[in-house]
């Protein structure tokens, strides 16, 4: 202590602070790693674990704050100093909860998405079906099941990864999405009837909400800049390696794509049992001889 103060020229009041600035540090981190071990020997469950692990820190930061800005207290001017001192130290601490908090004020006020909007976030996808003070929960649709029909799982987010993640919305405003459905036919088939074929069952089976769509486009045009377009059902002509592709453009509320799709196939392979000059393409291998083969004879 002599040496320090001969270096630094600290007075015996301010190597005071320091020493107890140092015991209170030692002291969190000891507790802090204590209550670890215990929590480790004494809990099975992780996630139990990383909730008091999290709570633990949490406590240890705040206390330890307190108590540092008790020890420099003297060497502060008034209380508003110490008061900022304290809520410098909470908001360091606190930082994940504040950060949620604010996420909670930023879907009540802008709006992102509300409870019953099918949203995808971080790669989830699922129906908000609650919001809270520092986390809201989706239930989840799609992963390991297709055409994002639910898994049965519900997944809590928290809010704060609002700031930092990207967040698409499938019901805001428009309400609707395009799906597309194609179909390789072969090149010896008769394209131009499947196109016409193709494209009256999507006008037939698909969702008649071209009027609808087209009236909830021109409402949320006012907020963004969104184009009208083409919104009836359509058929796209494209060639692949293994034959003609027809793709089946068409709009359909985001929850109904599954039974839509359903619909839509079976019409098409009742198409093609009617039609034998529309055949199904795959892939296929073909080769060609330019010589004629010889036969030899054997005596």
């Amino acid at each position: 202590m002599d040496w320090i103060t001969e270096q630094f020229s600290l007075s015996p009041a301010t190597q005071t602070k320091l020493f107890g600035t140092l015991i209170v540090v030692v002291v969190a981190l000891l507790l802090r790693y204590l209550i670890g071990r215990v929590l480790h020997m004494r809990l099975d469950d992780t996630e139990a674990v990383y909730r008091t692990s999290k709570l633990t820190t949490y406590a240890l930061t705040v206390v330890s704050s307190i108590a540092l800005a008790w020890i420099w207290i003297d060497a502060f001017d008034n209380l508003a100093t110490y008061l900022a001192v304290v809520s410098a130290g909470l908001a360091i601490a606190l930082a994940d909860v504040l950060k949620d908090m604010a996420g909670w004020v930023y879907v009540l006020v802008r709006r992102p998405f509300r409870v019953g909007d099918r949203i995808e976030i971080d790669g989830t996808k699922g129906d908000v079906i609650d919001l809270r003070l520092f986390r809201f929960t989706v239930a989840e649709v799609g992963n390991w099941v297709d055409a994002e029909q639910a898994t049965g799982r519900l997944i809590h987010i928290p809010n704060g990864g609002l700031f930092t993640t990207q967040l698409a919305n499938y019901t805001e405003g428009f309400e609707f999405v395009w799906h597309e459905m194609a179909v390789l036919i072969t090149f010896e088939s008769d394209w131009h009837l499947a196109e016409e074929r193709f494209r009256e069952i999507a006008e037939t089976h698909s969702p008649e909400i071209e009027a609808e769509a087209g009236a909830r486009i021109r409402k949320i045009a006012r907020n963004y800049n969104i184009k009208l377009g083409v919104l009836r059902p359509t058929v796209y002509l494209s060639v692949r390696d293994s034959g003609v592709l027809l793709t089946l453009r068409f709009l359909t509320d985001p929850r109904e794509r599954r039974g839509v799709e359903e619909r839509i196939w079976r019409a098409i392979l009742e198409t093609l049992d009617a039609e034998p000059t529309i055949e199904l393409a795959y892939p296929t291998v073909r080769g060609f001889l330019r010589d004629p083969i010889g036969v030899a004879s054997q005596a």
